[in-house]
Protein backbone atom coordinates (compact mmCIF):
# COMPACT_ATOMS: atom_id res chain seq x y z
CA UNK A 1 0.00 0.00 0.00
CA UNK A 2 1.52 3.47 -0.79
CA UNK A 3 -0.31 4.80 2.25
CA UNK A 4 2.09 2.99 4.42
CA UNK A 5 5.29 5.04 3.17
CA UNK A 6 4.00 7.45 5.60
CA UNK A 7 4.50 4.72 8.29
CA UNK A 8 7.71 3.24 7.09
CA UNK A 9 9.50 6.53 7.01
CA UNK A 10 7.93 7.60 10.32
CA UNK A 11 8.58 4.30 12.07
CA UNK A 12 9.79 1.20 10.07
CA UNK A 13 8.30 -0.66 13.40
CA UNK A 14 5.26 1.19 13.21
CA UNK A 15 5.14 0.01 9.36
CA UNK A 16 5.43 -3.52 10.40
CA UNK A 17 2.74 -3.79 13.04
CA UNK A 18 0.62 -1.94 11.43
CA UNK A 19 0.57 -3.72 7.46
CA UNK A 20 2.76 -7.01 8.15
CA UNK A 21 1.01 -7.60 11.73
CA UNK A 22 -1.89 -6.12 11.14
CA UNK A 23 -2.96 -3.92 13.85
CA UNK A 24 -3.99 -0.90 14.79
CA UNK A 25 -4.98 1.91 17.22
CA UNK A 26 -6.76 5.23 16.77
CA UNK A 27 -5.37 8.61 18.29
CA UNK A 28 -6.63 12.27 17.78
CA UNK A 29 -4.05 12.44 14.76
CA UNK A 30 -5.54 9.66 12.85
CA UNK A 31 -9.02 10.30 13.28
CA UNK A 32 -8.06 14.17 12.29
CA UNK A 33 -6.34 12.95 9.15
CA UNK A 34 -9.25 10.53 8.28
CA UNK A 35 -11.67 13.51 8.30
CA UNK A 36 -9.41 15.37 6.07
CA UNK A 37 -9.13 12.55 3.81
CA UNK A 38 -12.73 11.81 3.57
CA UNK A 39 -13.67 15.14 2.09
CA UNK A 40 -11.14 14.38 -0.59
CA UNK A 41 -11.66 10.55 -1.08
CA UNK A 42 -15.25 10.39 -3.17
CA UNK A 43 -14.49 7.33 -5.53
CA UNK A 44 -14.73 8.21 -9.57
CA UNK A 45 -16.57 11.55 -8.46
CA UNK A 46 -15.05 13.99 -11.65
CA UNK A 47 -15.95 17.15 -11.70
CA UNK A 48 -14.85 19.58 -14.78
CA UNK A 49 -13.49 23.08 -14.74
CA UNK A 50 -12.98 24.87 -17.75
CA UNK A 51 -9.65 23.40 -18.98
CA UNK A 52 -9.42 20.99 -15.35
CA UNK A 53 -10.92 17.94 -15.32
CA UNK A 54 -10.81 16.96 -10.82
CA UNK A 55 -10.86 13.13 -10.34
CA UNK A 56 -11.39 12.29 -6.49
CA UNK A 57 -10.84 9.03 -5.05
CA UNK A 58 -8.65 7.58 -7.80
CA UNK A 59 -7.25 3.94 -7.38
CA UNK A 60 -3.91 3.57 -8.44
CA UNK A 61 -1.06 0.91 -9.13
CA UNK A 62 2.29 -0.47 -9.89
CA UNK A 63 2.35 -3.66 -11.52
CA UNK A 64 6.17 -2.83 -11.98
CA UNK A 65 7.05 -2.12 -8.29
CA UNK A 66 3.85 -4.10 -6.61
CA UNK A 67 2.19 -0.81 -5.07
CA UNK A 68 -1.44 0.00 -5.11
CA UNK A 69 -2.88 2.63 -3.34
CA UNK A 70 -5.66 5.63 -3.82
CA UNK A 71 -4.76 9.13 -4.86
CA UNK A 72 -7.13 11.87 -3.05
CA UNK A 73 -7.37 13.79 -5.83
CA UNK A 74 -5.67 14.30 -9.70
CA UNK A 75 -6.25 17.11 -11.89
CA UNK A 76 -6.26 16.38 -15.46
CA UNK A 77 -5.26 19.38 -17.37
CA UNK A 78 -6.23 19.74 -20.75
CA UNK A 79 -2.90 19.67 -22.89
CA UNK A 80 -1.68 18.79 -26.26
CA UNK A 81 0.96 16.47 -25.60
CA UNK A 82 -1.46 14.88 -23.18
CA UNK A 83 -3.28 11.33 -22.67
CA UNK A 84 -6.56 10.71 -24.04
CA UNK A 85 -9.36 10.02 -21.15
CA UNK A 86 -12.43 8.23 -21.77
CA UNK A 87 -15.81 9.89 -21.85
CA UNK A 88 -13.47 13.14 -22.73
CA UNK A 89 -12.87 15.30 -25.48
CA UNK A 90 -9.07 16.86 -25.95
CA UNK A 91 -5.84 15.17 -24.05
CA UNK A 92 -5.10 15.36 -20.66
CA UNK A 93 -1.85 15.72 -18.41
CA UNK A 94 -2.44 13.98 -14.77
CA UNK A 95 -1.45 16.07 -11.57
CA UNK A 96 -1.94 14.30 -8.19
CA UNK A 97 -2.83 16.29 -5.41
CA UNK A 98 -2.00 14.69 -1.86
CA UNK A 99 -4.15 16.41 1.11
CA UNK A 100 -2.49 16.33 4.15
CA UNK A 101 -3.85 17.51 8.23
CA UNK A 102 -0.49 19.57 9.80
CA UNK A 103 1.85 22.16 8.72
CA UNK A 104 4.18 21.87 5.90
CA UNK A 105 7.08 20.20 7.28
CA UNK A 106 10.81 18.33 6.52
CA UNK A 107 9.47 14.94 6.23
CA UNK A 108 10.64 13.31 2.94
CA UNK A 109 7.52 10.90 3.44
CA UNK A 110 5.12 13.15 1.97
CA UNK A 111 7.10 13.53 -0.86
CA UNK A 112 7.92 9.71 -1.73
CA UNK A 113 4.26 9.12 -0.91
CA UNK A 114 3.46 12.20 -4.04
CA UNK A 115 6.21 10.52 -5.74
CA UNK A 116 4.55 7.10 -5.77
CA UNK A 117 1.19 7.95 -7.06
CA UNK A 118 3.10 9.83 -10.09
CA UNK A 119 4.95 6.98 -10.88
CA UNK A 120 1.60 4.65 -10.74
CA UNK A 121 -0.07 7.43 -13.23
CA UNK A 122 2.89 7.42 -15.36
CA UNK A 123 2.97 3.76 -15.87
CA UNK A 124 -1.06 3.50 -15.97
CA UNK A 125 -1.89 6.23 -18.22
CA UNK A 126 1.66 5.44 -20.20
CA UNK A 127 2.80 9.49 -19.77
CA UNK A 128 5.24 11.75 -18.06
CA UNK A 129 3.94 12.82 -14.15
CA UNK A 130 6.53 16.19 -14.08
CA UNK A 131 4.80 18.01 -10.90
CA UNK A 132 2.49 17.07 -8.10
CA UNK A 133 0.86 19.04 -5.51
CA UNK A 134 0.69 18.86 -1.28
CA UNK A 135 -2.14 20.26 0.25
CA UNK A 136 -1.79 21.46 3.87
CA UNK A 137 -5.11 21.70 5.24
CA UNK A 138 -4.16 23.07 9.04
CA UNK A 139 -3.04 26.64 6.76
CA UNK A 140 -4.79 25.67 3.76
CA UNK A 141 -1.57 25.84 2.16
CA UNK A 142 -1.05 24.16 -1.70
CA UNK A 143 2.72 23.16 -2.44
CA UNK A 144 4.29 22.43 -6.03
CA UNK A 145 6.69 19.46 -6.09
CA UNK A 146 8.80 18.67 -8.81
CA UNK A 147 8.89 14.46 -9.33
CA UNK A 148 12.68 14.48 -9.66
CA UNK A 149 14.42 11.58 -10.16
CA UNK A 150 16.20 11.76 -7.33
CA UNK A 151 12.70 11.28 -5.40
CA UNK A 152 11.99 8.45 -7.94
CA UNK A 153 15.26 6.70 -7.34
CA UNK A 154 14.37 7.29 -3.28
CA UNK A 155 10.90 5.56 -3.54
CA UNK A 156 12.33 2.69 -5.38
CA UNK A 157 14.74 1.94 -2.83
CA UNK A 158 12.34 2.33 0.29
CA UNK A 159 9.80 -0.15 -1.71
CA UNK A 160 12.55 -2.55 -2.24
CA UNK A 161 12.72 -2.77 1.39
CA UNK A 162 9.22 -2.30 2.95
CA UNK A 163 8.48 -5.72 0.48
CA UNK A 164 11.72 -7.30 1.83
CA UNK A 165 10.52 -7.05 4.94
CA UNK A 166 6.72 -8.30 4.10
CA UNK A 167 8.04 -11.43 2.07
CA UNK A 168 9.70 -12.35 5.70
CA UNK A 169 6.84 -11.19 7.54
CA UNK A 170 9.44 -9.69 10.02
CA UNK A 171 8.57 -6.69 12.73
CA UNK A 172 12.19 -4.81 13.41
CA UNK A 173 13.03 -3.52 16.38
CA UNK A 174 14.20 0.61 16.64
CA UNK A 175 15.60 3.03 18.82
CA UNK A 176 13.07 4.80 20.94
CA UNK A 177 12.71 8.17 20.62
CA UNK A 178 10.36 11.76 21.15
CA UNK A 179 8.36 10.69 18.03
CA UNK A 180 6.92 7.54 19.98
CA UNK A 181 5.11 9.54 21.93
CA UNK A 182 3.06 10.78 19.44
CA UNK A 183 2.94 7.19 17.70
CA UNK A 184 -0.62 5.80 17.72
CA UNK A 185 0.11 1.82 18.37
CA UNK A 186 2.44 2.79 21.50
CA UNK A 187 0.40 0.52 23.71
CA UNK A 188 0.73 -2.22 21.47
CA UNK A 189 4.36 -1.69 20.50
CA UNK A 190 5.60 -1.01 24.20
CA UNK A 191 8.51 1.20 22.82
CA UNK A 192 10.09 1.28 26.54
CA UNK A 193 10.61 -2.46 26.52
CA UNK A 194 12.35 -3.31 23.08
CA UNK A 195 15.66 -2.58 24.66
CA UNK A 196 15.74 -4.03 28.14
CA UNK A 197 17.37 -7.14 28.51
CA UNK A 198 15.72 -10.69 27.61
CA UNK A 199 15.40 -13.35 30.41
CA UNK A 200 17.96 -15.50 28.64
CA UNK A 201 20.29 -12.66 28.01
CA UNK A 202 20.18 -11.86 31.75
CA UNK A 203 20.97 -15.09 32.95
CA UNK A 204 24.08 -15.30 30.38
CA UNK A 205 25.13 -12.39 31.46
CA UNK A 206 24.89 -13.63 35.19
CA UNK A 207 26.83 -16.65 34.44
CA UNK A 208 29.58 -14.46 32.32
CA UNK A 209 30.14 -12.26 35.27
Amino acid sequence: MISGIQHYEFCKRQWALIHVEQQWEENVRTVEGQHIHKRADQPFLREKRKNKLVVRGMPIQSKSLKVTGICDVVEFIQEDKGVEIFGEKGKYIPVPVEYKRVKPKSQESNLLQLTAQAICLEEMLVCEVKIGFLFYNEVKQRIEVPITEKLQDKFKKVVSEMHEYYSKRYTPKVKIGNHCRSCSLQNICLPTLMNKRSVKSYIEGMINE
